[in-house]
């Protein structure tokens, strides 16, 4: 009976983990990709990542490639010599640059995960929060918090909640928690209930030049 509800179907499909090229100095972050890429198999969902072998990104490229899911790697072309990335498991997909990076691993995904990391994860984890604030998506985002490597940031966004720089509403729109199993039953569960800046549909029909003006602070 646990095992069926273990291999139940999830509602996505594709997960795109933001995540370390470096695997940290604890090993807690290490068997945190690891498992995370182990709950994604028993959930039956494919990875988007990065790209690459090396550090978190490695390991729950790894795990989920080793259990029999489907592993997508976007990377751009400066970056895949083996000596920068190692070697990717999967299918590969090139880009020019990082832009066309983040833009591929958006469309490829159903929802978002960051693993612990440094600038580029917290950048990429940043901008799709932004996007959805701004109404270019509606996926769920999720904060892996192992052993609250990100209690600095959740407390940074509840400060900026504090003093009127993100609206209340904005602060849903990702979750966290500090183990695999927990954070995809709370993406499971989630439902968008922000008020976004411009709807989904405005977003695809039409190229923005400027943002438009609105109630909601972006910065």
């Amino acid at each position: 009976m646990e095992m069926e509800k273990e291999m139940m179907q999830s509602k996505f499909k594709k997960i795109c983990v933001f995540c370390g090229s470096s695997p940290g100095k604890k090993s807690s972050y290490k068997d945190a990709a690891v498992e995370l890429g182990k709950e994604l198999v028993s959930r039956n969902i494919d990875l988007v990542y990065g790209g690459g072998s090396i550090g978190l990104m490695g390991l729950v490229s790894q795990a989920v490639y080793n259990g029999g899911r489907h592993v997508l790697g976007v990377i751009p072309r400066t970056l895949m010599p083996r000596e920068i990335t190692g070697e990717t498991v999967g299918e590969v997909k090139a880009v020019a640059d990082m832009h066309q990076r983040k833009a591929e691993m958006a469309k490829h995904s159903d929802a978002f995960i960051a693993l612990p990391g440094g600038y580029g994860t917290l950048e990429e984890l940043l901008e799709v929060i932004a996007w959805a604030q701004l109404g270019i998506h509606d996926k769920p985002v999720g904060l892996l918090n192992v052993d609250g490597y990100y209690n600095s940031l959740l407390t940074f966004i509840d400060k900026a909640v504090e003093e009127g720089f993100v609206c209340p509403n904005a602060r849903q729109i990702f979750v966290s928690a500090p183990t695999a199993k927990e954070l995809m039953n709370k993406l499971e569960e989630y439902s968008p209930s922000q008020e976004n800046i411009a709807s989904k549909l405005n977003w695809e029909k039409e190229e923005l030049e400027y943002p438009p003006k609105c109630q909601i602070p972006l910065r």
